[in-house]
């Protein structure tokens, strides 16, 4: 069956290939760090620091994400350790990469003055969004898709269009694009984001926390779906416990779990720690509510402790309203102090006028003799 399939390289420059992939996590990473940029001004952070942090962010998520992937994988690995290097024969994972960006952001941040959490609560929407982008690059690549499904679920029963249906055909068989998936439903925790970090309610630290929740959440079930998913070989109760109880609204819903070699493992990593990460979290929101650790709100102004940084300008709008509204205030007082001296001025000149009529011998003469009454009680 003719499939349509998309050509990885975008174009070439002489010998250099330019890929899609790359174009793609470029654009994601570039709407990333607007959307960061947007919301710092509103705490008067400059747009520099948040392009030096992705500038070192970028490479560290590849590096954790290469670490994390080769970690699970050392088996293909240990005979032939310069394969571990060859990142352009793929073998990424997402949560290795988190890992990396977090480990980076911290070092920086921390030396930049800033408290880690307001800036990570910056970041969170825009993590989500670099991933809601780059997910297609998966797309091009035919890659992290998920089991075989008939072409008549793809087109009756999700809708999806030909382009879709037709790049989900692998050598003939069709697949879950799972990719499609994960972009969705994290395009559906961007919109939440951006609506809850406006809430007075919400503590630092917070958004942050609730994205990882999130991602958690959808990671578990799209994951169960792919099949080529990392994965160990662990108890026979957990395992029925994540493939089984958890994951049966996915089956409710005419979804199948993907193939899994037994010999490989029968835990999928991704979903396991997805799993610790919605509890972990959970726990950690309270646990800093409890104890008074999330006293500070998100809405609250960002401060530096870096000698001579003080309070960011723009980050308590309430201050801002308060300042404006009183602006006028000082030039009223100008003002009014100008009129006494602008008054005085008048005094003096009418003074100044005055005595130069009198001295002048003309007026002496036109001015009548007015004898004084004391005279006339004499007479």
């Amino acid at each position: 069956m003719q499939t349509l399939l998309i050509d990885p390289v975008a174009f070439s420059i002489g010998s250099l290939r330019v890929h899609w992939y790359g174009l793609i996590l470029g654009l994601g990473a570039l709407a990333g760090l607007l959307l960061a940029i947007r919301e710092g001004k509103r705490f008067g952070i400059p747009q520099e620091f948040f392009m030096d942090l992705l500038l070192l962010g970028v490479p560290s998520a590849i590096i954790g994400a290469r670490i994390y992937y080769v970690a699970f994988k050392w088996e293909d690995y240990k005979d032939n350790f310069l394969d571990v290097f060859k990142i352009w024969n793929g073998g990424i994972a997402i949560f290795g990469a988190l890992i990396g960006a977090i480990i980076c952001a911290l070092i920086y941040v921390r030396r930049k003055g800033y408290n880690f959490w307001r800036i990570a609560d910056i970041c969170a929407p825009s993590l989500l969004a670099g991933q809601i982008i780059g997910r297609w690059g998966n797309f091009v690549n035919q890659e992290a898709y998920g089991g075989p499904v008939s072409e008549s679920f793809l087109r009756g029963e999700l809708h999806l269009p030909d382009f879709i249906v037709n790049q989900m055909n692998v050598q003939g068989v069709f697949h879950h694009p799972t990719f499609l998936y994960e972009s969705l439903w994290n395009l559906l925790g961007i919109v939440i984001l951006l609506i809850i970090r406006r809430q007075k309610f919400l503590r630092a630290g917070e958004l942050f926390i609730g994205y990882f929740i999130w991602y958690s959440i959808g990671r578990f079930f799209i994951e169960a779906v792919r099949t080529d998913s990392l994965a160990f070989q662990g108890a026979t109760g957990l395992a029925d416990f994540i493939n089984n109880t958890l994951w049966a609204p996915m089956t409710w819903m005419g979804f199948e779990l993907g193939h899994l070699d037994p010999a490989y493992g029968n835990i999928r990593i991704s979903q396991l720690l997805s799993v610790l990460i919605v509890i972990g979290g959970i726990v950690l929101i309270i646990v800093r509510r409890v104890t008074g650790r999330a006293n500070v709100r998100y809405l609250d102004p960002i401060v530096s402790t870096k000698s001579g940084a003080g309070p960011t300008p723009e980050a308590d709008l309430q201050t801002n309203k308060t300042v404006k509204s009183s602006a006028p205030a000082p030039a009223k007082q100008h003002k009014l102090a100008a009129e006494p001296e602008e008054m005085a001025d008048k005094d003096v000149v009418t003074q100044a006028e005055e005595t130069e009529v009198k001295s002048s011998p003309r007026a002496e003469e036109d001015t009548p003799t007015i004898k004084p009454d004391t005279e006339d009680k004499k007479e």
